[in-house]
């Protein structure tokens, strides 16, 4: 017999036997550094000595750029939240501050005052894959949270990884513009993400979908978790090459109801791509075309 339980907050019934929690499929671990150029005091340097510094800066972030497992990559922040944003993508949470303190070690370093970061982990949820998964496990009359059920999920969620990769482990696209944000599902008294029955949670991410299938070719988008990692419980970078697309696809998935009903956003940074190499150019005042 399914026993079920009844929500204090909705009053929905849920079955005891279905987990609630989707199951996802995760990637490359992924930093956001956000930081103040020290303007001021680098124009008081001599120029052979700003170009020294530039110059072996540039050359350990061309090596970081080409990684072969994960890359990083630099962009000049627009607005009063800071000059610089470095994005990292790596195998692992050691790798990304291996990536931290092989940027401390540089000499211009001195110059770089953080003002915020992101911690996360490139995500893929599976709602629909989920749903069917735990239908086929109760069908075959397997105990949720058993060892058998744990060792048939781990063993479809490799399929997915499988299949996935290319998504999980992609290169940092070279897109100009950079967007990146971070946000919550709404927790609340009336509105609570976490209470829906996760039938009606994969109905609406569905229907989310379908708005960023439209800007397909023109924004490449790539979500991460942070649930446990940082003050959010996802953040979403947005690769373009013209920024107008940000405004217009963000505008209308407020329209969506998954996100007019339950999504808070946090603050948004939007950048300009600046090679390694054109470091030193930026550091003189001129952003590279």
């Amino acid at each position: 017999m399914t026993t079920t339980t009844t929500s204090p907050l909705h009053g929905a019934t849920a079955t005891a036997e279905t987990p609630a929690v989707p199951l996802t499929a995760e990637g490359y671990s992924v930093l956001h550094q956000m930081m103040r150029f020290r303007w001021t005091a680098w124009r008081a340097l001599p120029e052979t000595t700003r170009s020294s510094l530039a110059q072996e800066a540039a050359a350990v972030l061309g090596e970081m750029e080409k990684g072969s497992n994960g890359q990083s990559a630099l962009y000049s922040l627009i607005g009063h939240k800071g000059d610089l944003m470095l994005v990292h993508f790596r195998n692992s949470f050691a790798e990304l501050n291996q990536a931290e303190l092989k940027l401390a070690g540089l000499r211009l370093s001195d110059y770089f005052e953080p003002t915020s970061s992101y911690l996360s982990i490139i995500e893929l949820g599976l709602y629909d894959s989920t749903i069917k998964i735990y239908k086929e496990l109760a069908d075959q009359g397997i105990q949720p949270h058993s060892d058998q059920w744990k060792a048939e999920i781990e063993c479809k969620l490799n399929r997915h990884r499988e299949a996935m990769h290319p998504r999980l482990f992609p290169e940092i696209p070279p897109n100009r513009y950079l967007c990146f944000y971070p946000m919550n599902r709404m927790r609340g008294e009336e509105k609570n993400w976490y209470t829906l029955p996760i039938e009606e949670r994969a109905r609406q991410m569905n229907e989310h979908g379908l708005v960023g299938r439209r800007y397909a070719g023109e924004v490449k988008q790539i979500i991460t978790g942070s649930i446990g990692f940082d003050d959010w419980e996802w953040g979403v970078d947005l690769f373009a090459d013209d920024p107008l697309v940000f405004k217009k696809l963000i505008y209308e998935m407020r329209f969506d109801y998954v996100s007019a009903v339950y999504a808070l956003f946090g603050q948004f940074f939007v950048g300009v791509r600046v090679p390694a190499a054109s470091l030193e150019k930026l550091l003189s005042g001129e952003l590279p075309t």
